[in-house]
């Protein structure tokens, strides 16, 4: 099991973050990413799911025409752990200049 990101640690890592927040549901967390049209948000979403296959780490998402909202948590700690932070890094370097 992956070690939870818990506290000061996970405030840090947040913060290195461009528009990620903590899910006040559950141990996770969530950013939505705007694009200009339903073929650049798909186009996206098929970058993520070529990264999710080949890393062993899927995201929760939701399509709506030009916007995406993921949200991450890695399931076998049923928390936030450092995978999801680096998930989220390079998910963030996939997506358009204005969410970056």
């Amino acid at each position: 099991m992956s070690d939870r990101l818990v506290g000061a640690h996970r405030q840090t890592a947040l913060k290195e973050l461009h528009g990620w927040s903590e899910v006040l549901e559950r141990d996770a967390i969530r950013k939505t990413y705007h694009f200009a049209d339903f073929p650049a948000a798909w186009g996206f979403m098929n970058q993520v799911a070529l990264l999710a296959e080949k890393t062993g780490h899927h995201p929760e998402w939701f399509n709506d025409l030009g916007r995406v909202e993921v949200i991450l948590y890695t399931r076998s700690a049923d928390a936030v752990t450092p995978a999801d932070i680096e998930f989220a890094h390079r998910l963030d370097q996939m997506a358009p200049l204005h969410d970056r």
